[in-house]
């Protein structure tokens, strides 16, 4: 079967597509088809190991000091169920499903992969009936990140909310949760994708580079930094009393109960994935020197099946 690989840190062109063997489950897990993955800003950051200098060493200690441990990328996908392991009872052969391996467990940059049904190596489930696999292969990692971060800001009804990165795939989410719990949403993005921050849902607009929001006169209940690019001190000077700040800086525990969440949300029609750019597997390199440029909309998605 094809499979992304990369043997070093680096530029795009460090990923390859090659030829691996393919999987077989083990009693506990089942064997996906993958159908769509995508490109995550977690993907590019291990790829070329760009993480600030205070974490680059932890990091590397845990991903592999001088090269990857794991050669193979990939945090979230959709797919079919090829095939299960004699103990598996949540899952049976045809059924369509959405996952991720999560972060220590990346893979799914490849034709096949396998996942055990419990939590410990994965968070999935069944696919939103009203999802494409293009649609549903990008809704775990983004969405579960914005769900778990309003949690622990413990969003409510009629609060104000800003999100700041409003436009990437954590904010394009967290503008949607806020606004499906009735909240005004001020979204932080550049003036290009006003009409899709609007199109979310969101309230208001400022764009960055032609406004500071921390100077402006509003008052929020949350600030939500979604790409990592503001400051909790900076949030403070706009934060009501007893207001909240979280960023995507913080470390995150999302679990199966929130994917349940995001799912019955997407058959809703509560929140919808937004689809920047699709490219096919070997076009791997080009999406991620699209994803380097950081001017991503939404989620960019790799086709690996039709």
């Amino acid at each position: 079967m094809k499979a992304v690989i990369y043997t070093k840190y680096g530029p795009p062109n460090v990923l390859k597509v090659v030829e691996v063997e393919k999987p077989q489950p083990k009693d506990n897990e089942i064997l996906v088809k993958i159908c769509t993955t995508t490109v995550t800003s977690g993907d590019v950051r291990l790829r070329s190991s760009n993480f600030p200098l205070l974490v680059l060493l932890p990091v590397r200690l845990i991903f592999g000091l001088f090269k990857p441990k794991k050669e193979i990328l990939g945090h979230e996908f959709s797919g079919i169920v090829e095939a299960v392991g004699k103990d598996v009872t949540k899952y049976k052969i045809g059924d369509e499903i959405f996952a991720t391996p999560t972060m220590l467990n990346t893979g799914s940059y490849t034709e096949y992969i396998c996942i055990p049904q419990d939590r410990k190596k994965g968070v999935l489930g069944l696919k939103p009936k009203n999802l494409s696999f293009k649609e549903a292969a990008a809704l775990p990692v983004g969405g579960m990140t914005a769900l778990f971060l309003l949690d622990k800001a413990k969003l409510r009804k009629g609060q104000q909310v800003l999100i700041y990165g409003a436009s990437g795939s954590v904010g394009s989410y967290a503008v949607q949760i806020a606004k499906e719990k009735e909240a005004t949403v001020v979204a932080v993005c550049s003036s290009s994708n006003f009409d899709m921050v609007k199109s979310l849902g969101a309230d208001g607009v400022i764009d960055y580079k032609e406004k500071d929001y921390s100077l402006l006169d509003n008052n929020y209940d949350i600030v939500f930094d979604a790409v990592g690019k503001t400051s909790r001190s900076k949030a403070k000077k706009v934060l009501k009393q007893g207001g909240t700040f979280v960023s995507i800086k913080a470390l995150t525990n999302p679990t199966q109960e929130h994917l349940i969440r995001l799912k019955e949300l997407a058959e809703k029609q509560k929140i919808k994935p937004y689809i920047d750019r699709c490219f096919q597997l070997s076009e791997i390199v080009a999406a991620h020197e699209y994803v380097d440029k950081g001017r991503k909309r939404g989620n960019v998605v790799i086709e690996i099946t039709d």
